[in-house]
Formats: C-alpha cells, structure tokens, sequence
C-alpha cells in the first residue's frame, strides 16, 4: 500500500513529462529555514538537499482527479499504459473533454483497463466538472484547502488524501500535511526513530509546528520513507 500510494503521489506531481520551468514556485528558502529548527529535519535536508516539489501548473483539477483515478490501486507504469489508451480514444485532445468522455461507451472504457468502479468515478468526475463542482484553476483560488476537500470528497472514487495530492502537486498549496498517508507517517517514524508510526491525529498535533510550510514537511518525510525502504530493514538485534 505504501508503495502504490507514493506511486500515485508522484504520479500526480510528475504526470507524463514534467519540464523544469513548472517546479515549484514555493518560498523554498523560508520553508527550509523553518524546518531546520528541528535538528532532525536540518539533518534530513542536508542528505536530500533543496525540496523539488514538481507542480503541474499546467494540468486543471479535473485533470489531476482524472488521472487520480487512474492510478487508484496500481503501480506506476500500468496505471500510465491505461490512461495512455484512454487518451487515444480522443486524437487530438491535450487531456479528454469531460462531455466527450461522458458521450464514451463503458465498453470502450473497460478496453482501455478500467474497472466498473473507476469507469463509474470517472463519469462522476467528468459530470461534477460540467456542473462546475470541480472548479477550474482559476476558481480554485478562491476556495480555501478545506473548502476543496469538502467540495471534492462528495466525487464517487475521491477521497481526502486525492484531493491532499490535488492541492501539493496541482494547485501548489503550500500548508498541507496529509496525516493519513502512510508514507508520510512512516517517514516521520523513520526520522525520529520511532518504534511505530504516530497516528494521524498524533502528526496533526505534531505537524502544526511545521506550519506554514507543511507540504515541503510532507516532500522531505516522503524522502526519509524512501531512504529507509533503499537502506532495508535495520535489525535491533
């Protein structure tokens, strides 16, 4: 699970190709002085070096919900040979519109990869975007993070930790701290040496501290995750 949740993460921070010019425009500088108060995180940052949080400024949220779905419960590179013909249904078109997906038969959807679920929370998304529940990036700007996530949970197939996603890696919002993904509580077990993870509401309380730079928090203890998985199980022998 940890795995495929990171894979979905970087998914919606990479996309297919993701230029240079479109990392993030974040307050890099602050954020790593904020977090460098705690000797831990200074530690960690001085082993990754500068955060490289990638934002698709490019991409809308439905878009990015879209392609949530798509990798919902797969790795990487299956998740993107199914979007890849899906996307060929519709020659032409940087991403598909939602109405030409909605006019799309289920049975060609289903040749693509896509389960009766995924098919029913795609259709979901694409009619949430023409009622203009899913805002465009314009709209979203004026939505605060909270207002988002309960605009965009009520979606078939989207939870909070996809609209989290959405918010770090599509709209760039810098203060987000997803304390139910594993790998983010699992890299602040690793980062303090913890014999087990913190629950969510315990990082909550925690991650406040980090504010307001929890989503480059978030960037570096996916990184301390990602170390300790290369370095293998450490024996306490």
């Amino acid at each position: 699970m940890e795995a495929i949740q990171v894979k979905v993460a970087e998914a919606m921070a990479e996309g297919d190709d993701v230029p240079r010019r479109a990392r993030s425009r974040m307050p890099v500088g602050a954020a790593v002085r904020h977090l460098c108060r705690d000797d831990r995180f200074a530690a960690l940052i001085r082993r990754v070096g500068p955060p490289l949080l990638q934002i698709q400024r490019q991409r809308s949220p439905y878009e990015a919900l879209m392609r949530a779905i798509a990798h919902q419960q797969l790795h990487g590179r299956a998740a993107e040979a199914i979007l890849a013909r899906f996307s060929a249904l519709f020659p032409g078109d940087a991403f598909p519109d939602p109405s030409a997906v909605l006019a799309t038969a289920d049975t060609a959807l289903r040749a693509c990869g896509f389960s009766g679920g995924k098919i029913a929370a795609l259709r979901d998304i694409c009619a949430k975007a023409l009622d203009g529940t899913v805002p465009t990036r314009r709209e979203s700007h004026r939505l605060t993070d909270e207002a988002l996530i309960e605009r965009l949970t009520g979606i078939r197939g989207v939870g909070r930790w996809t609209v989290e996603m959405l918010l770090i890696f599509t709209l760039g919002r810098p203060d987000v701290l997803p304390v139910d993904d594993f790998g983010v509580r699992e890299g602040y077990r690793v980062l303090n040496s913890l014999d087990t993870q913190p629950k969510p509401k315990t990082l909550a309380e925690i991650g406040l501290a980090w504010s307001p730079y929890r989503s480059t928090a978030t960037w570096y203890l996916y990184r301390a995750a990602e170390e300790a998985r290369k370095q293998g199980p450490v024996s306490r022998a």
